[in-house]
């Protein structure tokens, strides 16, 4: 059984035997039918991946790696609020005639704030700080910005990272550890998603600054279960798990900026049946 899978299942079953109900409850989301969506949740997940040890994808079913790289590309290193500017399109629902999403997700990674030295963006000084500060324990993000909520079509889910260097007994190059904070989560439809996005993220930060990929640390405030989705939960943690497959990086890349969504790829990767059309809460 893979790592992932384990935490998978275990929180799944926790969600649904300890969870509580938002039913009758005064809820935003709701179903395209109109009707509420409810949830059963669980309040403050805590879920730790080795990344030394295993890459953290299902085989449970089938999480698709390139195009969760291609996000995390867009929103990292693109940063990008355009989705002509993605491959997907499981951000058109909340894009406007422009195809814009607001001030949101990558458009925060981009602006520019002051330093000591110099201009520079959210990821440009993470970057700089893990080459030149690595033990420096202020190296953090967040793009859930107050002043421009307003200008968000989806507040940001996954918000803040602190990155944290350790220096391994008896490793000759540094370990890049970091935590994902995450206000609310679909498990369902984005749990192994979020985890392999800031996984290869982690893996990448790391080869452009000489380091190990460490821990990741994927805190998450609220994480629930849709009430359509619980049967298809049900049914896919039921699944016989599968070994882990081998992450692969282009180790030529040492530029982040010259990283693509093909510079990524799973050797071995053997997953369960494709759980397809689940229906998603807006």
């Amino acid at each position: 059984m893979s790592y992932a899978d384990k935490v998978f299942i275990d929180m799944c079953r926790d969600i649904l035997e300890n969870g509580t109900s938002t039913e009758g409850e005064k809820v935003r989301p709701h179903w395209p039918d109109g009707e509420p969506a409810y949830t059963i949740k669980k309040f403050g997940v805590v879920n730790r991946y080795d990344l030394s040890k295993e890459f953290p994808i299902l085989t449970l079913r089938k999480t698709a790696l390139k195009s969760a790289t291609d996000e995390i590309l867009w929103i990292w290193q693109k940063k990008s609020n355009n989705i002509h500017d993605l491959h997907s399109h499981i951000w058109d629902e909340w894009a406007d005639e422009d195809g814009s999403i607001g001030k949101a997700y990558g458009y925060q990674l981009g602006v520019k704030h002051q330093y000591k030295e110099g201009m520079m963006d959210q990821v440009d000084r993470v970057i700089y700080d893990l080459k030149n500060n690595p033990f420096s324990r202020r190296i953090m993000t967040n793009i859930y910005v107050h002043q421009d909520l307003h200008q968000m079509n989806l507040y940001p889910c996954a918000h803040s990272m602190t990155f944290n260097v350790t220096q391994r007994k008896g490793d000759d190059r540094l370990t890049l550890n970091a935590v994902l904070n995450q206000r609310s989560q679909d498990v369902l439809a984005a749990n192994n998603w979020n985890v392999v996005q800031y996984a290869v993220l982690m893996h990448m930060l790391a080869q452009v600054c000489n380091m190990k990929a460490g821990e990741l640390v994927h805190v998450i405030a609220d994480a629930h279960i849709y009430d359509r989705h619980i049967p298809i939960i049900r049914e896919l943690i039921s699944r016989e798990p599968r070994h882990a497959p081998t992450f692969w990086l282009n180790p030529e890349v040492r530029d982040f900026y010259q990283f693509t969504r093909n510079d990524v790829r799973v050797e071995g990767y053997e997953a369960g049946e494709q759980i397809r059309d689940i229906p998603i809460a807006v």
